[in-house]
């Protein structure tokens, strides 16, 4: 969490009711939904929660299918309320978009549960330090932070959940405080409080040997015995068991009367010492006691150590919990090479110094080294600094080990173990005995270490990479260059050993500015040389890790580099390495484990950008080059077949699919819903491939496949995802087809722009193009697109309202489908035909044509295409008066739209809905389902159905008598429809006249 980038006025709790303060002032939350998004966001504690993770929190198995619009629209009111001023600051943003995922970045201490746990930690020291005092004070203020139940308002599995533990912590600390309490001699205060927590929680054994031991401290020996009885009934009764040995241990002591259970009264400090009396013997001298040296061999601290407080209090409250049931701590950081493991490590090592009086113990492990130090090498280190002379120390590693926890035993000693390579070399070294701890730093993930608490140290936050630049480059040469410093470190990927090599060999160079270093960056394929200093270097770094793995890890890791999307799905990847989803997973999945691949949810994989650099290096200097053409060409195949398989589901009937020429094996999918679903989450990787091919050879062998996966996605434009890329990747492989002369190609890509063009309302250069299509689809006789791009034409013609020429087209289209056997097709061209109809004053052939439509595709059982249908058959029956019909074709269509997430028909049905209910003058429901629209359309980034959707809102909301916000959303449509140049803005203007002259007569 970067507290220093936010303001520091806010605050939240969720120790009790989820609320939130700026300045002193509650904020209005909102719904419990709502609160229930925002609780789970704080108790991640800044990183991402992915949309998926936050439904299956707030609905679990329940989810409604507009979930994610719903998710999309609380966040956005969460934002308004935590950051009203958002856009006009230049501070970073409070709650941040991460990749499709969010992620709330607080001030520090800004959370009530961060306080409580801070306080906590601070008590435990005070406790481990002996003084029971102070640490019975901090934890009784931090229990002050509880204001009834844990996220009271929050609703939810991940709430419920969350809410147990919270509840089961605060029982926890109460535990703690009640023994430090009894410790104090306060027995007599607490019997009172144990009796009502007892009742609370009748089968909490450890509260019921509290209150025995007070009742007993306090004379009170049969009421102790009375609570036994009462606990051991309860737990045969509840849950068939005898109580456990603590409580049975103590119960046996109190029949005995152990004098060992009475609180020892202090003992007296002598000002001098007495003489013992001549009748008395002298006590017979005991041996001293072996003083054992106290070792520090931590490495020095870094002077210049930046950032990572949180995750340094996160090791910190680790270390401390040293109590006996909790066994010996053991923290695990991992990452990547120079992601900064050791210098945190030793950082918080010094900084834990107060909690480990008897001393440190360090070894490095160089566990990614040519030569690495056996465990037993390293425990004849200990050994030696433990005071064990060289001759005694025993040979195996069996009998070191035992002999160094033996020296451990009774002791508080903190144990760092840098560089391990695995869970077997770190095993041997761990100590025995509560008092001790270990931190281990590597770049494995340990997961095979017994009682490991991992933590997986990742690149730091922008605003510490951009301090730790400072701090080694000079603050004053980064002050007078902040922005050129931020792309610095940026290009660095935010990773500390890259950041602080340029920002060394910056402060060498007084010369230099921090903005002449963007330039030697900026070249991919020398970054990583730009990234040396001394005897320092990010591809040394990386090079220690990579020489570790097997053959099969290694090929692996060289070629999924090769793909330049943003991360890689499971199948994708199986299909570059040419092996199976298991086997791919496995390796994958072993990648991961070593630090050298990211899983940024499950089934996704991505490279650190510095890695994915040094991968391709070493897959250049190591791949022929038709073994990487080879495996992007298997990419492209699995991307394009399973693009196909989406295309099919989602628009049965069409000729696509069956004319696009696929090699490889891609995915199946059984749903409209799931097909367009994947295209969503592989839609970055999609394009990247897309725009990869395009570029790929001089010759263009890979171009083809590029272009017809474009045609295959064509669902993903009804998504509304990903219309900038759609833009970007068509130009990309129509300017490569026009250079090579590729007319397949060419047909293909300028198809798709003219979709495109036409989505944004762009319509002379979407009919440019689609007529071009229809000249090729003619002269090279390929029917991949020829009915589709007639249809497609006659739509643009009739927006334009040349609706006489769009019938002769539809005609066209209607021809060509009948004569290719394919109804669906036909189904389509009628269904869209009848606004045309309309348009020409045709009512009755509009509904018979609509109808028509919607018939064939219900008897072909098309639920894609009924759903368009439907569609064109509610604004036909809308616009003849027939309104409840309307509505009730237009509500059909939309649940299916949005279950399939084709938002940019989710946005039309909106309102049209919106136009039908202003026509029955339920206005109320005309604003609700224009403002969805808008919603909608604002998402998506679709200005065309924005303007239709002020267009429609304000309607309405003249209807219900708000004349200022209608006057100022049709003003708005008629701004955008100007500048789309659409025919709507005419009509726009005529009303807004009309408006006008309203009232001018009323003032008048």
């Amino acid at each position: 969490m970067a507290g220093q980038s936010v303001e520091s006025g806010l605050r939240f709790a969720v120790l009790g009711p989820v609320r939130a303060w700026r300045e002193g002032q509650e904020l209005d939350l909102g719904t419990p939904l709502q609160r229930s998004i925002l609780g789970m966001l704080l108790l991640r504690e800044g990183r991402a929660v992915t949309p998926a993770e936050m439904i299956d929190a707030v609905w679990g198995e329940e989810a409604p299918p507009r979930a994610l619009g719903a998710l999309r629209t609380y966040v956005s009111r969460l934002r308004t309320v935590l950051e009203p001023d958002r856009p006009a600051r230049s501070r970073p943003e409070l709650l941040t978009s991460i990749g499709r995922g969010y992620a709330l970045r607080l001030p520090q201490d800004a959370l009530d549960l961060t306080r409580f746990e801070r306080v906590i930690a601070e008590a435990e020291a005070a406790r481990k330090s002996g003084r029971p005092a102070d640490a019975a004070e901090g934890m009784r203020a931090a229990l002050t932070l509880f204001e009834g139940e844990p996220l009271a308002g929050a609703v939810g599995p991940y709430a419920e959940h969350q809410r147990d533990r919270l509840a089961e912590r605060r029982v926890s600390v109460i535990e703690t405080l009640l023994d430090l309490d009894l410790e104090l001699g306060e027995h007599a205060a607490v019997v009172s409080e144990l009796i009502a927590l007892t009742a609370e929680h009748p089968l909490r054994e450890r509260l019921r040997a509290q209150l025995m031991l007070a009742y007993y401290r306090c004379g009170r020996q049969g009421d102790a015995l009375n609570v036994f009885t009462e606990t051991r009934e309860a737990l045969i009764d509840e849950l068939g068991i005898e109580p456990g040995s603590e409580l049975t241990t103590l119960h046996q002591r109190i029949l005995a009367a152990d004098p060992a259970l009475t609180l020892a009264p202090p003992a007296p400090v002598p000002a001098v010492l007495a003489e013992p009396a001549a009748d008395e013997p002298e006590a017979e001298e005991e041996p001293p006691a072996l003083e054992l040296p106290r070792p520090a061999q931590l490495p020095a601290a870094v002077n210049d150590f930046t950032g990572r407080r949180e995750v340094a209090v996160r090791i910190r409250t680790l270390l401390a919990s040293q109590s006996s049931a909790e066994g010996v701590p053991v923290v695990a950081l991992c990452g990547i090479g120079g992601v900064g493991k050791t210098a945190l490590a030793v950082h918080v090592a010094h900084a834990a110094d107060d909690l480990f009086p008897d001393g440190q113990l360090y070894a490095d492990l160089r566990g990614y080294a040519d030569e690495v130090t056996a465990p037993e090498s390293a425990l004849g280190g200990f050994l030696r600094a433990l005071g064990i002379p060289p001759d005694v120390i025993p040979d195996g590693l069996a009998e070191r080990s035992a002999l160094y926890r033996s020296l451990l035993a009774d002791r508080r000693i903190l144990v760092l173990l840098d560089n391990a390579r695995d869970a077997d070399q770190v095993s041997p070294l761990l100590p025995g005995s509560p008092g001790c701890a270990t931190i281990v730093t590597s770049r494995a993930k340990l997961a095979d270490l017994p009682a490991a608490r991992l933590i997986d140290l990742d690149v730091m936050e922008p605003d510490e990479a951009l301090s730790l630049f400072a701090s080694v480059a000079g603050p004053e040469r980064v002050a007078a260059e902040r922005s050129a410093a931020m792309d610095v470190v940026a290009a660095c990927g935010f990773l500390p050993l890259a950041v602080r090599i340029l920002a060394a060999r910056l402060a060498a160079r007084p010369s230099w500015t921090v903005a002449s270093l963007a330039p030697r960056l900026a070249d991919e394929q020398r970054r990583l040389d730009e990234l040396r200093v001394g005897n320092l270097a990010v591809e040394a770094t990386f090079a220690l890790g990579y020489g570790q793995l097997e053959p099969a890890q290694a090929r692996a890791f060289r070629l999924l580099s090769l793909p330049k999307g943003p991360d890689i799905s499971i199948g994708a990847a199986a299909a570059v390495l040419a092996m199976s989803a298991f086997e791919a997973e496995e390796l994958l999945e072993s990648l991961v484990d070593m630090s050298l691949l990211e899983a940024t949810a499950p089934g996704r994989y991505r490279f650190h950008g510095l890695l994915r650099l040094f991968a391709r290096r070493t897959l250049d200097r190591t791949e022929r080059p038709e073994d990487k053409t080879l495996a992007l060409r298997r990419l492209l195949g699995f991307y394009l077949s399973s693009s196909q398989s989406a295309h099919r589901l989602a628009y049965e009937g069409s000729m696509i699919p069956d004319n696009l020429v696929v090699v490889g094996a891609g995915l199946t999918f059984t749903s409209v819903d799931e097909a367009v679903a994947w295209l969503i989450s592989e839609g970055d990787s999609l394009f990247a491939a897309i725009n990869q091919a395009a570029t790929a050879s001089p010759t263009g062998e890979q171009l083809l496949p590029a272009a017809d996966m474009l045609v295959a996605m064509e669902p993903l434009l009804e998504a509304g995802t990903h219309t900038r890329e759609f833009d970007h990747g068509t130009r990309a492989v129509l300017a490569a087809a026009l250079s090579l002369g590729d007319e397949a190609s060419e047909l293909r890509s300028r198809y798709v722009l003219g979709r495109v063009l036409f989505a944004s309302n762009q319509l002379a250069e979407s009919e440019t193009h689609f007529r071009r299509v229809y000249e090729l689809s003619e002269s090279r006789r390929e029917k991949i697109v020829t009915g589709e791009v007639l249809n497609a034409l006659a739509v643009v013609v009739g927006r334009q309202r040349r609706h006489t020429e769009a019938l002769a087209l539809f005609d066209a289209a209607s021809r060509y489908y009948r004569e290719n056997g394919v109804p669906a097709g036909e189904a389509l061209v009628l269904s869209y035909s009848a606004r045309d109809h309309l348009g020409l004053g045709h009512a009755e052939d509009a509904i018979a044509a609509a109808e028509k439509g919607l018939a064939i595709f219900t008897e072909i059982g098309s639920g894609a295409g009924t759903a368009r249908a439907r569609y064109h058959l509610g604004i036909v029956l809308s616009r003849v008066g027939r309104l409840t019909e309307a509505v009730h074709h237009h509500a059909e269509c939309l649940a299916f739209f949005r279950s399939s997430k084709q938002r940019v028909w989710e946005q039309r049905v909106c309102s049209r809905l919106a136009e039908t209910f202003i026509a029955a003058a339920r206005y109320p429901d005309a604003v609700r389902h224009a403002e969805q629209a808008l919603v909608v359309s604002r998402e998506i980034g679709h200005p065309y159905g924005e303007a239709l959707s002020l267009a429609v809102l304000g309607r309405a909301l003249r209807g219900l008598g708000s004349a200022a916000r209608s006057l100022d959303c049709l003003r708005q449509a008629f701004d955008i429809f100007t500048r789309l140049g659409a025919p709507e803005a005419g009509d726009l203007k005529l009303l807004l006249d009309g408006f006008a002259v309203e009232e001018s007569v009323v003032e008048s």
